[in-house]
């Protein structure tokens, strides 16, 4: 069994995972995957924008100083929740892809063939569930060839 793991990095997220490493203790595991998806939503605030306002070298260099740092971070997550699977002798690998959470979650688990994908739910309910979205609910939704374990 190939097992895909979800990770955000949220303090939610935590629960997610020692649930996983309990599930994934109590059954015949090939293989172990956590990702982290980058929705690559970087805070533009500090950029200066303006019609006509062409960014300078030095305005564009800390641009990139910014996404580099924020890239940075997304990764450390993934080094985090790894650090927690070793620390239960749990042999896993990372994946850190960018783009829509749900989606990429859904094609990489297809891609790569994975039998389960346990993702946590961050329990939104009424209308910030309908305006935020929620991805363990897109997954559950367009997954289509393999099971989905949403931990609460």
């Amino acid at each position: 069994m190939k097992i895909l793991v979800c990770t955000d990095g949220s303090e939610e997220n935590k629960n997610t995972l020692e649930k996983a490493m309990a599930i994934i203790e109590s059954c015949n595991v090939d293989e172990v995957a956590i990702i982290h998806v980058d929705d690559e939503k970087v805070d533009f605030s500090a950029m200066p924008v303006g019609e006509g306002h062409v960014p300078t070298e030095k305005e564009m260099e800390r641009f990139r100083k910014m996404q580099e740092e924020h890239k940075n971070e997304r990764k450390k997550i993934l080094e985090d929740a790894l650090k927690l699977f070793e620390e239960r002798n749990i042999n896993a690998r990372t994946i850190f892809k960018e783009g829509h959470p749900s989606h990429t979650i859904v094609e990489t688990a297809h891609e790569e063939g994975f039998d389960m994908i346990i993702i946590g739910s961050r329990g939104l309910s009424g209308f910030k569930k309908v305006l935020l979205g929620s991805v363990s609910s897109a997954v559950v939704q367009e997954v289509k060839d393999c099971m989905v374990t949403v931990v609460k």
